[in-house]
């Protein structure tokens, strides 16, 4: 691995300019819209998903956000579209 590369102006070949298929910045930095809810889960689910967050460096809520919305993206086919449609919540007061 000691030796020198030696660069030379020869043609490369045939050459072939493929498009552009990575994400730009902007859609690696979106974050959805979050919306904040109260849900009690039995320990052993939250036990679980500490667990297996703890072994993958992540948090428990992000895996069990996560695993939601994997569901519902496999869902939104069965009910017809792409993308199911937003709904609002609204607390009680």
């Amino acid at each position: 691995m000691s030796a020198k590369i030696k660069y030379t102006n020869e043609p490369l070949g045939k050459v072939q300019v493929i498009a552009d298929f990575l994400p730009s910045p902007a859609e690696l930095a979106f974050r959805e819209e979050g919306v904040k809810v109260t849900l009690a889960l039995s320990k052993k689910s939250i036990a679980f998903f500490k667990s297996e967050a703890s072994k993958h460096h992540t948090q428990y809520q992000r895996m069990i956000r996560r695993l939601l919305d994997v569901y519902v993206d496999a869902q939104a086919p069965a009910l017809g579209s792409n993308k199911i449609a937003a709904t609002k919540v609204h607390r009680a007061r």
